[in-house]
């Protein structure tokens, strides 16, 4: 039951924007508007206390003149000065006024004692309170010559003037921009550290983060950009010894062979021969990914696209290989030909190898350009679709390297991809096969 009740209130517990800018908006746009509110509140107080202070002033004043000069005026004139005398909040009538209670609230009660101050000794007066909507009290005096004289009262606030709430609204909105432009401010840097962060990857060009800004923002990017410099760093040093180990192999491996093949012939030397091939073969792929991860060295050139990919196709057809390709346009793009050949050969000859058949599609959106190589073969495992990218990995079942494969031939298209600033995407196609899709920019 407890256990209930606490994930009950969690449930109804406000939950805060998930980003950091609209967290940081709101709890300072809150306590602005909070000390605004409390300032609009102070002003206010303050403003009700200097009012009432000059209203009883003034009253005090006014009460004492006008008592005494009626007192002073012919009975028969009396009633031509009461207009003269009156005021917003209270005025003077001849008699004995409205039927009242003697109670008197806190406020009148004050206002009833700067009267008597004002008017004591030579007039005492009666107070009652009136019922009314509002406030209303009455003062009873007895002038001199025994005429009743009634002081109505009516204290009110002098309403807020008009222009004062759209001064308030434009207040709180110049607030809110400037809360919003210092969040926008603060949060920027972070944004494009995690953008930047988001582009690192192996293998792609790094892009260096722009040490300005803060001092904070400026050493994070110094760090970042010295963090992107170890991992070029590490990853070349990892590729330079890879290519070393490769290339140092095909010597010994030569000699190897050279032996078999002068030695007695027989089954022992075919299963050697054999063995060589695959030897000889993962270090060839070995190299190649080596080679990949500078695919830089290519110098980029204008590739009309069309007859690029008719080219390479048409040389798997005349080799019996069954490769089509579908409808493609005139396209012109600036790209590394001898890497982009790579990258679909190595794609093309793994559909090849597992499906019999594959299938080239080229496909222009907005901007970008996607060339995919598509087979119906066994595919891939949803949970290895990514894994397989990586270099010496195989699958145990069909693709194995029983079938051929050494595993570097997706990794070195990953490479070369990056290599071109591209991306590529393995994904399974619906009623079976493999769909292997470079994007280029």
């Amino acid at each position: 039951m407890a256990d209930r009740h606490r994930a009950g209130a969690r449930r109804m517990r406000p939950r805060l924007p998930g980003s950091l800018g609209s967290r940081l908006f709101l709890i300072l746009l809150a306590g602005l508007l909070c000390g605004q509110g409390l300032a609009f509140a102070i002003m206010l107080l303050e403003r009700d206390r200097s009012a009432r202070a000059v209203m009883l002033t003034t009253l005090q004043r006014d009460v004492t003149v006008a008592v005494a000069l009626l007192d002073r005026l012919p009975a028969e004139e009396r009633a031509g000065w009461l207009p003269l005398l009156d005021r917003p909040t209270y005025r003077y009538e001849l008699g004995p006024g409205a039927a009242g209670t003697p109670g008197l609230p806190p406020r009148a009660r004050m206002i009833a004692d700067e009267i008597r101050t004002a008017l004591a000794p030579r007039f005492p007066v009666r107070f009652d309170t009136v019922p009314a909507p509002t406030e209303r009290l009455q003062g009873h005096v007895v002038l001199a010559d025994g005429e009743a004289l009634t002081i109505d009262v009516r204290p009110a606030m002098r309403p807020v003037a008009s222009w004062l709430p759209v001064a308030l609204g434009v207040q709180l909105l110049a607030l809110a921009a400037c809360v919003g432009l210092a969040v926008r401010l603060a949060v920027r840097p972070l944004t494009r550290f995690a953008e930047a962060a988001d582009r690192l990857e192996p293998g792609r060009p790094a892009t260096r983060f722009a040490e300005a800004g803060p001092d904070e923002v400026a050493r994070a990017g110094r760090a970042f950009n010295a963090l992107q410099a170890r991992i070029a760093r590490h990853l070349d040093e990892r590729v330079r010894i890879l290519a070393a180990i490769s290339h140092d192999l095909q010597t010994p491996i030569t000699r190897m062979r050279l032996r078999v093949e002068t030695g007695a012939e027989g089954p022992d030397q075919d299963r050697l021969l054999a063995d060589l091939d695959e030897v000889e073969a993962l270090v060839r792929e070995g190299i190649a990914y080596a080679r990949s991860v500078h695919g830089d060295v290519e110098p980029t050139v204008r590739l009309d696209l069309r007859a690029f990919i008719e080219s390479l196709v048409f040389d798997y057809q005349d080799g019996g290989r069954e490769v089509t390709l579908n409808a493609l346009a005139d396209v012109t793009v600036a790209t590394r030909p001898q890497a982009l050949r790579r990258i679909l050969a190595n794609l093309i000859d793994n559909a090849l190898r597992y499906a019999g058949r594959a299938e080239i599609d080229v496909r222009a959106r907005e901007g970008r350009l996607a060339i995919a190589v598509l087979d119906r073969g066994p595919g891939i495992p949803a949970d290895k679709l990514e894994a397989v990218l990586l270099p010496f990995v195989r699958l145990e079942e069909s693709r194995s390297r029983a079938t051929g494969g050494t595993g570097l031939g997706l990794a070195i298209a990953d490479q070369l991809a990056a290599a071109l600033g591209g991306k590529l995407t393995l994904c399974n196609r619906t009623g079976g096969g493999l769909e292997a899709v470079i994007t280029l920019t």
